[in-house]
């Protein structure tokens, strides 16, 4: 196949296939493919809910159309498949969005085609996971009849600096050949440039491993404020202290939720102990950054016991339910556990974020945002998410909506040490 030959189609359109797909739909004809039909009309109607792509740069991607029917992906030839790898309740990874879309594809697979992954997986899964549910449907052989790829996705959402064409790109294929022209395709929209790895295998590695290194730095510096905070030393103070030092990795504490840093590592766990290794550090970092939640209730319950505040039957405002700042995106946000431990204490909870989708709060975490913010009524304020709002309000607004005795939980350093009761 030539690339002048490709008839490309993005299968699944989230925060990571929606973007990948207009920046080829403003090169050439693209088929942009999803199972949710209103995902599917509102992109038509030219707006993106999730906000990692702007109106205009939809209306940009004229050779962009959508489909919600699955036969229509039969006119493409090579498919590149974005669609969610999450882990279930036992940290395990769950596949099945993956295999779905294998089966969707393996329907339509057709001599000469390519079949590339980009959602996130543990080094071997392609090859053992996804192939063999494409060569089972379609009955093609591997390599012979079809071929495969992986791409790692690296998309951050809400980050409107790092863009998919400004971020280099990991590439592989399962020959030579087919690697060289997988190339070829994403250096067509990428003007960051690619990086071939010399293997499938090796491009699924690269992408847990990015993942897992943060995590692992992020709780160690979780593990840190711990120690600071029983030492009475302010962790950001001494983190602006160390990090004049050339080489100090700038990391800082908190919760680690996302569709990615919170998910990832278990992935890389998983394989390992498939083939008999128990990973130690890894599991310890995940252990330490998941209980992070409940540590924040416990620091909160101290200081409202410490001025007398009545904790059973309390109001507590937390602001955000985001994963990160700036975005809408709910996947596996951790705040959900401080709002659950709270819960235990017989605590009234309220939650505001301005970003996120009301009916996705509710059926993803049975929460229901509230509106507007009300001055003078709470116990209890954690700030959760460093939200562009949050942080133009400033302290002696987020002060107002509190009691005349309250506690201000700070998690994302918003606010000076002095103006905060508590920051992580």
């Amino acid at each position: 196949m030539r690339i002048e030959d490709v008839k490309l189609a993005v299968v699944g359109l989230g925060y990571v296939g929606l973007p990948l797909a207009v920046e080829f739909g403003k090169k050439r004809p693209v088929l942009g493919f999803d199972i949710n039909k209103r995902r599917i009309e509102a992109l038509k109607n030219g707006h993106d809910h999730t906000l990692e792509v702007d109106d205009d740069d939809l209306a940009a991607a004229k050779h962009l159309r959508y489909s919600a029917d699955a036969e229509s992906l039969a006119e493409a030839n090579v498919f590149i498949v974005t669609v969610p790898t999450p882990i279930d309740q036992y940290k395990q990874p769950d596949l099945t969005p993956l295999i779905r879309a294998s089966e969707t594809i393996g329907r339509v697979l057709k001599r000469g085609d390519i079949v590339i992954y980009e959602s996130t997986v543990y080094p071997g899964a392609t090859e053992e996971v996804c192939v063999p549910v494409l060569e089972s449907v379609s009955g093609l052989r591997f390599n012979e009849d079809f071929y495969a790829g992986y791409s790692p996705e690296r998309i951050n959402p809400g980050d409107k600096q790092h863009r998919v064409t400004n971020i280099l790109k990991v590439t592989s294929g399962s020959t030579p050949e087919i690697a060289d022209l997988i190339d070829d395709i994403y250096a067509d929209i990428i003007t960051a440039g690619t990086h071939k790895a010399p293997s499938i295998r090796v491009a699924e590695a690269a992408k847990v491993i990015e993942n897992t290194q943060r995590d692992v730095n992020i709780a160690l510096i979780n593990e840190l404020a711990l120690i600071f905070n029983k030492l009475g030393i302010d962790t950001q103070a001494v983190l602006e202290a160390a990090g004049t030092k050339w080489n100090f990795l700038p990391f800082r504490p908190g919760l680690v939720g996302g569709h990615c840093i919170g998910v990832d590592p278990y992935y890389l766990t998983h394989k390992a102990q498939s083939i008999g290794y128990h990973p130690e550090i890894i599991l310890a970092g995940r252990r330490l950054n998941d209980s992070m939640g409940g540590y924040v209730v416990s620091q909160l319950i101290k200081a409202m016991t410490k001025r007398r505040i009545q904790v059973q039957g309390s109001r507590v405002l937390v602001m955000g339910l985001a994963f990160k700042e700036n975005c809408p995106d709910l996947r596996n946000t951790r705040i959900v556990d401080i709002v659950k431990e709270l819960g235990e204490y017989n605590i009234e909870v309220d939650v505001y974020d301005p970003w996120v989708d009301k009916e996705e709060a509710m059926h993803e975490y049975g929460i229901q945002p509230i509106a507007e913010l009300q001055e003078g009524a709470y116990d209890g304020i954690v700030l959760a998410v460093a939200h562009q709002q949050f942080v133009e309000m400033g302290a002696e607004k987020i002060r107002a909506l509190g009691k005349p005795e309250h506690v201000l939980y700070d998690l994302k350093y918003v606010l000076t040490a002095d103006a905060a009761d508590l920051r992580l």
